[in-house]
């Protein structure tokens, strides 16, 4: 019987996930199809992910900590930071994983003896970053808006900065985890502060993917080293469709499939 996965987020019309599963499984001849689910209230995921009856599902902002929440059984990654991006029905129970983390690493592998990170949001992508980032031997610092949404990174040990709160220092890589221009044309934080960021940083990486976003834009303007999230999409796309497929596919299969939809789209 054909199974049924889909993408939960709010937005979600402008994912190219569907693409990318389903050019895999058509060029892997697994009998499944990838679609697109709208929902503004995360609190009803799980109620969502029964009533459509799907075997997995990749979650998008703003979603990823109610993807936590909404699992029965959690792998030690995504109980460590608290977010989860992909879901997989096992016998009834969901399933819940993090292979955003996975997938940024493997998107910055290009960029070598940059060390010291700071990431602009404090979300469910922000968590899974700082910690996998951390953990392989970067420096990282969080700046969000507020301070409230700080209180689990320092519970984890990051120095932290709200926009009130913030003191200058020298970053290499900047790194955007807002949804601040993925449907508008909204700054990730005061200018004032990201023209300060800008003097100092070599690289800035936004994760939307597919658009120049604002905070992009202002990068280029400064000469930095720029990259969206298209590789991040990709190699974490590569590894949901793995536990989706329970690891039945070689990895370079699914890159080689998965990579047709950045032609095509």
């Amino acid at each position: 019987m054909r199974e049924l996965f889909a993408i939960f987020g709010d937005p979600v019309s402008h994912s190219k996930s569907p693409l990318m599963h389903n050019c895999a499984f058509k060029a892997l001849k697994y009998d499944a199809c990838y679609t697109r689910y709208h929902l503004s209230d995360g609190s009803r995921l799980r109620e969502k992910f029964f009533e459509l009856d799907l075997a997995g599902a990749n979650i998008t902002v703003p979603h990823k900590e109610e993807a936590f929440r909404a699992c029965d059984e959690l792998d030690e990654f995504a109980l460590k930071v608290g977010s989860v991006n992909t879901i997989v029905k096992r016998d009834g129970k969901l399933y819940g994983y993090n292979t955003d983390a996975t997938g940024f690493l493997k998107s910055i592998e290009e960029f070598k003896d940059f060390k010291k990170i700071l990431i602009l949001g404090a979300g469910g992508t922000s968590k899974a970053l700082s910690v996998i980032l951390r953990d392989n031997g970067y420096e990282v610092e969080i700046l969000n808006r507020s301070q409230a949404r700080l209180t689990p990174f320092i519970a984890l040990g990051f120095k932290t900065y709200s926009f009130d709160t913030f003191s200058m220092t020298n970053f290499d890589i900047i790194i955007n985890t807002t949804s601040a221009g993925l449907s508008d044309n909204s700054l990730p934080v005061p200018l004032n502060i990201l023209t300060l960021l800008f003097d100092k940083a070599v690289i800035c990486i936004d994760i939307i993917y597919g658009k120049e976003t604002p905070f992009l834009k202002l990068a280029k303007e400064a000469k930095k080293i720029t990259k969206d999230g298209s590789d991040m999409l990709l190699h974490q796309g590569i590894k949901a469709f793995e536990h989706f497929t329970q690891y039945r596919f070689d990895s370079q299969e699914i890159h080689d499939a998965m990579k047709k939809a950045f032609i095509l789209s």
